[in-house]
């Protein structure tokens, strides 16, 4: 199983970006996804999760200006940013919770995209 991510880059305070992410290969069922960011020197953490039925969780201080959303037929994962600042800039990972077969999950990782906020 792979993800792919695309959409980083670089944007100036108070912009957009726009995030996907397609995972592929051996998939029975794709179940949470997530994106996680790590700035440097700093811990990763997790920025937003969605459920398979579509229940999100959020990181408070992106709260009302990150929209995740998903699409089970095609298994992918899209994240919507707004209003961003320069405290948003991070790298950003995909992670997704993927079974295999019907007894088998497990836990995938992109390989991360730069998202820089600076005038």
């Amino acid at each position: 199983v792979q993800l792919a991510e695309s959409g980083g880059g670089m944007v100036r305070p108070g912009g957009s970006l726009r995030l996907s992410c397609a995972a592929s290969g051996s998939i029975y069922r794709v179940n949470n996804m997530a994106w996680y960011r790590q700035a440097p020197g700093k811990e990763r953490e997790l920025v937003a999760r969605i459920s398979r039925d579509g229940e999100t969780y959020y990181l408070s201080s992106v709260k009302g200006r990150f929209t995740i959303s998903r699409d089970n037929a095609k298994n992918t994962l899209q994240m919507l940013m707004s209003s961003l600042r320069p405290e948003d800039t991070a790298v950003y990972f995909c992670n997704a919770e993927v079974q295999v077969n019907r007894n088998n999950e497990f836990e995938y990782w992109g390989q991360g995209t730069q998202v820089t906020v600076s005038s």
